[in-house]
């Protein structure tokens, strides 16, 4: 595989004189080079465990034990050792007996268990008012029932099934080196399956490559196929056609109408009855013409699919209500204190919930929607961290943070993100893989080779820059309760020394623990929850000791014995209160570390290690462009742009961070998510508000905020977190 890349000369000397910053990679970095590995010692991360706390019993039911040791499995490696048979001719045909070989589920009579559905016999029984059938025979139901079926799914081909796996097991093939699944990840899938209980498998899309992708591996591990719903406007009758027979699922036209519409009822109940099973291939002709324009290309690539840990839906419905406590929206929590107006922060959690707002989400109970959001959590939070870090996130983030040494400083995070139980996609010799990686970014740098043969990796402004940035974005999860920990130290320090002050001038002051428990919650409450992605059971105090755990662990913290305190090491016996001393034997009533005498708060200070100043502005960059982009949209507050509608005024204030971008020369915060993501935080925080208007809802800057004092105390509030 090709891996160096050419530039004009021109080129070269245009952008070597562009006033960016350039990072050195040098030939001379030592003569022994060496590997970068996906592992430590011998065991490989896993994360994406399920919550401990709202699935208990799955958590240790269907965790294998020895995933740490199993390896991986190129499913699409098919030889004759895979079929019952042996022989030349075998051995060229291995694909097309394979595929004859696989299991496929029969199909029952889907009519009659939806006829058994609890929603349809309501409607039979005229339960529900209003709808369709009530009043109506149950013949005439039944028969509208299998109208509706005829129009969702008809009975799957199992031949056509069978050669399209085929034909895909050979364009896989000619498509990537290797399709990696992790055994222990799918040993875990097959003991869930084990159950008896259907499975559901909820993904998130990494590439246009997942629609084929996902189910035909699942196909090819003996679970079967996919159950999904497709909406019929999105194919053409001839494709829809082909897809019904290989057991695609198409939504009845009625299905989509308002929640009010009776017309509809009874086909929501038909589609939300256990839906008959799809076909593998509903994404292949979708992307096939897009995949043909590499079809040419001699890069083959190697993918990896990824399984977080199953766990049981019954179990968490019953576990996950008894962890809902207190919440308050942003505006209460928040705002009182960016005002000046408060200096404590109410023990309560945020109530920030981003979930579009679909129809059948609506047509939910107030509970149950909140449980279907937080089980949403729950899953994206597993997902992100069980997906693998890549190289072009890592070789993005040093060239934003302008590092000097690429080789050193990629091996270095490479090995950081492995001590912090994330996986990495790649391996390799190290020179091998930068230049791989570089070749993977050739679009967004310039390589320039200076004398003796070093080279100089320079990212090209505007677009370079902002793609660079959303590569990054893929690595702050691992670093992420660091990284909020550096910020919140740095608000705390803002008001102390000088932002640009020596890092010994820093490193006397005296940070107690309430107060970096303070700073921390106060960023916590700023930042979006799709960023930081906390378990909704895990409050918020919960969160803030790990991040200082963290921040103590990576050594950017020492512990600071106060005068006159007790020492933090020291666990002598404390002091009991009497009514301990004397409590009836059986009295479970109190606990005893409640009458335990509260020794006063820890206290630290910055360690003075020679490595700790880069660190710590590594970790604050990292969630740099958010906060940048939210003190930019909070100073084009001042331009006055409102009311508008939330999409004009979202384009107006990217326009607006671009032209800062092309100004400042910054560009990481020009981007459409991060414009978005500021104005919903602004609506929770009280300072937009959307009122109904004749044209449609209009955003309008509330009376609060209307003043340029508080806009401008609102801007201070954040750029305290932002270290320059």
């Amino acid at each position: 595989m090709e891996t160096m890349l050419k530039s004009n000369p021109q080129t070269q000397q245009r952008n070597n004189h562009s006033g960016q910053e350039t990072s050195l990679w040098s030939s001379g970095f030592g003569m022994k080079m060496e590997a970068i590995t996906p592992f430590l010692g011998k065991y490989r991360p896993f994360m994406g465990r399920c919550c401990q706390t709202c699935t208990p019993k799955s958590w240790e039911s269907l965790f294998h034990r020895s995933i740490m040791d199993l390896g991986f499995c190129n499913v699409i490696l098919v030889k004759e050792e895979n079929t019952r048979f042996r022989g030349w001719l075998v051995r060229r045909l291995c694909y097309f007996l394979w595929s004859l070989e696989q299991h496929i589920p029969t199909s029952s009579d889907a009519s009659q268990m939806i006829m058994e559905n609890t929603g349809v016999q309501n409607i039979l029984l005229g339960k529900v008012p209003g709808a369709a059938g009530e009043g109506q025979a149950p013949d005439l139901v039944k028969k509208e029932v299998q109208r509706i079926l005829g129009h969702i799914q008809t009975t799957p081909r199992p031949f056509l099934l069978r050669l399209f796996s085929w034909a895909l097991l050979w364009f896989l093939n000619r498509l990537f080196l290797n399709v990696q699944l992790h055994k222990g990840q799918m040993k875990m899938v097959h003991k869930a399956a084990q159950e008896g209980s259907p499975l559901v498998f909820l993904s998130t899309h990494k590439s246009l490559l997942d629609g084929f992708l996902l189910p035909f591996v699942l196909f090819s591990q003996g679970l079967g196929v996919l159950r999904v719903a497709l909406d019929s406007r999105t194919c053409s009758p001839a494709l829809r056609a082909l897809l019904r027979k290989l057991g695609g699922l198409f939504l009845p036209p009625e299905a989509n109408l308002s929640l009010d519409s009776s017309e509809g009822i009874l086909a929501r109940a038909v589609v939300r009855a256990d839906l008959a099973p799809l076909g593998l291939w509903t994404g292949a002709l979708a992307i096939f013409r897009r995949l043909c324009n590499c079809w040419g290309c001699n890069r083959r690539v190697c993918v990896r699919v990824h399984l977080a840990q199953p766990f049981s839906l019954q179990e968490y419905t019953i576990n996950a209500r008894s962890c809902w406590g207190s919440r308050q929206t942003l505006e209460h929590l928040l705002q009182p204190i960016v005002l000046g107006e408060c200096s404590v922060v109410p023990d309560t959690e945020k109530e920030q919930e981003w979930t579009p707002p679909t129809s059948l989400l609506l047509a939910l109970k107030e509970e149950d929607q909140l449980l279907v959001r937080r089980l949403s959590r729950h899953v994206l939070s597993a997902s992100v961290a069980s997906s693998a870090v890549m190289s072009t996130a890592i070789m993005a983030t040093l060239l934003l943070l302008k590092h000097q040494k690429l080789l050193g400083e990629f091996s270095w995070l490479t090995e950081e993100t492995l001590l912090r139980g994330f996986d990495v996609g790649f391996s390799g010799q190290l020179r091998c893989l930068a230049q791989h990686t570089l070749s993977l970014l050739r679009a967004h740098v310039v390589l320039l080779r200076v004398h003796q043969g070093d080279l100089v990796v320079v990212p090209r402004p505007g677009p370079g820059l902002t793609h660079l940035a959303r590569l990054s974005m893929e690595l702050l999860p691992t670093f992420l309760s660091e990284a909020v920990g550096a910020c919140a130290v740095r608000g705390l320090l803002a008001g102390r020394v000088p932002p640009e002050g020596p890092w010994e001038l820093q490193g006397i002051e005296l940070l107690s623990q309430n107060e970096l428990y303070r700073q921390i919650l106060l960023l916590l409450h700023l930042l979006p929850q799709d960023l930081l992605l906390p378990q909704p059971c895990q409050s918020s105090y919960c969160y803030c000791q790990e991040v200082l755990d963290r921040l103590i662990q990576c050594g950017l913290l020492v512990a600071e014995e106060t005068p006159g305190s007790r020492p933090a090491c020291d666990t002598g016996r404390q002091h009991l209160s009497a009514k301990l001393l004397w409590k009836p034997s059986g009295d479970f009533t109190d606990s005893e570390s409640d009458d335990f005498e509260e020794p006063g708060g820890r206290c630290f200070r910055l360690s003075q290690q020679s490595r700790c100043p880069d660190f710590f502005l590594f970790l604050c960059r990292l969630l740099s462009p958010i906060l940048k982009a939210f003190a930019q949209a909070a100073t084009f507050l001042h331009l006055g742009q409102l009311p508008d509608s939330e999409v004009g005024y979202s384009e107006k204030l990217l326009q607006f961070l671009q032209a800062c971008a092309q100004e400042e020369g910054i560009f990481e915060c020009a981007d459409p998510n991060l414009a978005i993501s500021a104005i919903w935080t602004f609506k929770d925080l009280g300072v937009l508000q959307q009122i109904p208007s004749p044209t449609g809802p209009q955003l309008h800057l509330s009376p609060t905020f209307a003043s340029r004092d508080n806009q401008d105390k609102l801007e201070q509030f954040i750029r305290q977190f932002i270290c320059s």
